[in-house]
């Protein structure tokens, strides 16, 4: 057997001055480095260093000296161990540290300090025999971390014969037995107290010392546990769920209630059984009712009312049917968002409206990784916890305004919740275990399509909700608007009245919308001037009552004379008998209101040539849009203006050459009398509102009229407006959103509307009132566009008959 020879450590040594324990050869320590010296010597010697050697240095324990200077290097002790540097951890928070792990080897004595900066570096002698670097780490935790062995443990450490050491350590093992067993004795007469109690109070470990004033908390926190552990037991949640509960609860006992992962995992399991696994309302599927209720709460609507109720009669005929996912588009203030309320409530279902506008995380959609602070659950899981069931009506808000960061996008992550085939195994990051949401009912909201990601759109079932007409506004007010705001201000029919020719000047001449917003607004306004009268009546009331206590009933009667007499004559303060109603007319509407922000300015505007109205669609509705020409010397350049889109402007370069190309046929000259229209001539084209970026092709009739009336001289028609798509070869093309650009006319009190042929099929939607005030002109081709735009016609041949259609 042969024989090995003992292991040298390096005769110089850099040193580490710990005053968090001693350590002691065969035993292992974490200690903290955060001073200068310790900082130097784990950057310049470990970090750096290649080889086994370099990993070697010499632990001193060291005890700081506030009164020291930190600059100069403390007293150190004579005897250290070296150690074996096994791991090294660094972090800059809150301020540069490492923590290392070191592992004892020998002791040794220092010789001599060689130098003290930027660490300390000494001459050492070894003075126990190392046979072989140690593979497992033998702790000392009894003899490291204690402040009353610390003086012991340097005794130890400074013991160099062995019967020494054995004198000094003994006594300390012995001392630690005792310990234990008196540790020991007092769990048991605890778990013996503990089982005659077990009827009122669970088991519990013996964390810290009886009598304080914790127990208390601790014995509320142990019964919160056992009530959470029954809770998961008679919960209905799915297996899989149940598993994952079952396992977090074992985890969360066997938790000391000081640790962060207390918390959330207890918030983990508190969440698990408020979620409504298996809860759900039973939906009122009588027809006939839903249909009064719809009809009460929504005037107009009839497309959205029809869907709703088809989804209804199906719900009767099959009860396990998936629940639809719904996208109303339409312009603000239409009714989206209330509808949804009111789907709910024809359903008997729980409602709850999820804002998504501005929304550019994931996260909010499928919620956080349990892994990180401040996690939590999806806006989706969150929602049905607060439904409190399975199957209500979500309103997803804004869906069309969703944004994209470096966090995600979250409309790719709605693509698995709003999916008929994904969603009844929807799995939120936070929860990790699969929900149902097959239930739901999900409804969406936009103003418009053109945002909505294609994969997002074509899970869900559009639903065009468009604006309304006068009428329809009307009847809104006085059904729906008037008396919320009545309410709201703490009015009564017999105070004020407003009549529909009212209303009616507030619709055409104040406001100027898809929706009913602004004129709700409007009402808001009457409403409280009309409160400030009332006010001020019953201050005079209550003033008269105060002279009639104080002066007699004869004085009472001549001073109601004089205020009768007195609001007679103040007929611009609207202050009338108390018995009258305040009656809201034109004169008290220009009070209030002040002059009207709308005139109907459409006459004015085409006095000239070079002047034509078209028709636009913007996500606030359908608009009129002026366009407007002008023509002067120059080298035949064409001006655009007014923050036009490329396709706007491609219908602009369209217009002019198919006018240049037909010039002959309608003699249509410049200034010169010369055909080519480009001769020696600039053309400046500008759509009015430059605040406002425009674009799309439905303006390429206008222009082409717009230009046509300019070059010929003649003005077109004041009460005509136009849109349709053109081509090079004068065809006129369909386009979008007929409906709401056909209303806009309808309110700037238009009379014609040239629309393209193909469009013909989308006047069926327009109401049957609008469809009575307007004539309809369905245009094929320029040649009919441009003989309906003006009067007597265009062409110098004999004039082909308009296909008019009166509907």
């Amino acid at each position: 057997m042969s024989s090995v020879s003992p292991i040298q450590i390096p005769s110089r040594l850099p040193l580490l001055l710990t005053h968090e324990g001693v350590l002691l050869p065969g035993s292992t320590m974490r200690t903290s480095v955060d001073s200068a010296r310790n900082l130097q010597l784990v950057r310049g010697r470990l970090l750096k260093g290649t080889s086994l050697q370099s990993t070697i240095l010499g632990v001193i324990p060291n005890t700081p000296d506030p009164a020291s200077d930190a600059q100069d290097l403390p007293p150190l002790h004579r005897i250290g161990t070296a150690a074996l540097a096994v791991q090294v951890v660094g972090s800059n928070w809150p301020k540069p540290h490492y923590t290392l792990l070191i592992t004892g080897l020998c002791r040794f004595q220092i010789v001599q300090v060689l130098k003290e900066k930027p660490y300390p570096v000494a001459e050492v002698e070894q003075l126990d025999r190392l046979e072989e670097f140690p593979n497992t780490c033998k702790t000392g935790e009894g003899l490291e971390l204690s402040e009353q062995f610390y003086k012991y443990a340097v005794q130890i450490l400074d013991a160099v014969s062995l019967e020494e050491r054995f004198k000094m350590t003994i006594p300390l093992l012995v001392r630690q037995i005792e310990g234990l067993k008196l540790l020991q004795k007092t769990r048991k007469h605890k778990q013996d107290d503990d089982k005659r109690v077990i009827a009122i109070r669970p088991i519990r470990r013996l964390t810290h010392i009886p009598g304080t004033l914790e127990d208390e908390d601790e014995d509320e926190d142990n019964d919160d546990i056992v009530m959470l552990e029954k809770k998961i037991r008679t919960s209905s949640m799915p297996e899989q769920a149940h598993k994952v509960c079952v396992k977090e609860m074992k985890r969360l006992k066997k938790m000391p209630q000081s640790m962060p992962e207390y918390a959330l995992t207890r918030n983990y399991l508190e969440l698990m059984v408020e979620l409504p696994w298996n809860k759900s309302t039973t939906d009122r599927l009588d027809i006939r009712a839903a249909r009064i209720l719809l009809d009460n709460d929504h005037y107009a609507m009839e497309k959205l009312k029809k869907r709703v109720l088809e989804y209804l009669a199906v719900r009767q005929l099959k009860n396990n049917l998936k629940g639809p996912i719904l996208c109303f588009v339409g312009p603000p203030g239409v009714g989206k968002t209330s509808v949804g309320r009111s789907v709910a409530k024809t359903l008997g279902r729980e409602f709850h409206r999820i804002a998504l506008g501005g929304v550019c995380d994931q996260s909010d959609i499928r919620g956080h990784r349990r892994t990180y602070v401040g996690s939590m659950p999806g806006r989706i899981i969150n929602g049905l916890k607060t439904a409190g069931v399975n199957n209500p009506v979500f309103l997803l808000d804004e869906v069309d305004k969703l944004g994209k960061s470096l966090q995600g996008d979250p409309a790719a992550a709605l693509l698995e919740v709003l999916d008929p085939e994904q969603n009844h195994n929807f799995t939120d990051h936070y929860l990790n275990v699969a929900f149902d949401l097959s239930q739901v009912l999900f409804i969406a909201t936009a103003n418009t399509t053109a945002t909505i990601p294609p994969a997002l759109l074509d899970r869900m079932e559009i639903i065009q909700v468009p604006g309304y007409t006068q009428e329809e506004k009307i009847e809104i007010a006085h059904r729906h608007l008037i008396p919320k705001q009545l309410e709201q201000h703490g009015l009564t029919p017999q105070q004020i009245q407003i009549p529909q020719v009212t209303t009616l000047d507030i619709i055409t001449r104040y406001t100027r919308e898809a929706g009913v917003r602004s004129l709700d607004r409007k009402l808001g306004a009457i409403c409280r001037a009309v409160a400030v009268k009332v006010a001020e009546g019953q201050h005079k009331e209550a003033k008269l009552d105060r002279s009639d206590a104080t002066e007699g009933e004869g004085c009472r009667e001549h001073v109601l004379e004089d205020t009768k007499a007195e609001s007679i004559g103040d007929t611009a303060d609207l202050a009338l008998p108390p018995e009258m109603p305040i009656l809201i007319d034109f004169h008290a509407l220009k009070d209030i209101l002040g002059p009207p922000m709308y005139e109907m300015e459409v006459s004015e505007r085409l006095s000239q040539p070079g002047v034509a109205i078209g028709l636009a669609w913007t996500p606030l509705g359908g608009e009129i849009m002026f366009v407007e020409a002008s023509r002067m010397d120059g080298e035949g350049q064409l001006t655009l203006t007014g923050q036009l889109g490329d396709v706007m402007k491609e219908s602009a370069h369209l217009a002019i050459s198919w006018l240049r190309s037909n010039a002959k046929k309608y003699h249509l000259t410049n200034a010169s009398g010369n055909f080519d229209l480009l001769d020696n001539t600039d053309i400046h084209l500008h759509f009015p509102a430059g605040a406002v970026t425009k674009d799309g092709p439905s303006a390429g009739v206008t222009i082409v009229t717009c230009l046509a009336s300019l070059f010929s001289g003649r003005l077109v028609r004041s009460d005509v407006a136009m849109t349709g798509e053109i081509t090079l070869r004068g065809l006129v093309l369909p386009v979008g959103g007929i409906k709401d650009k056909v209303l806009a006319a309808h309110r700037a009190g238009l009379k014609t509307v040239i629309v393209p042929q193909r469009n013909e099929k989308d006047l069926e939607e327009i109401p049957g009132n609008v469809r009575h005030d307007l004539r309809f002109v369905t245009a094929s081709c320029l040649d009919e566009v441009l003989n309906a735009a003006f009067d007597g016609g265009f062409t110098v041949k004999t004039r082909p008959g308009l296909l008019n259609s009166k509907l």
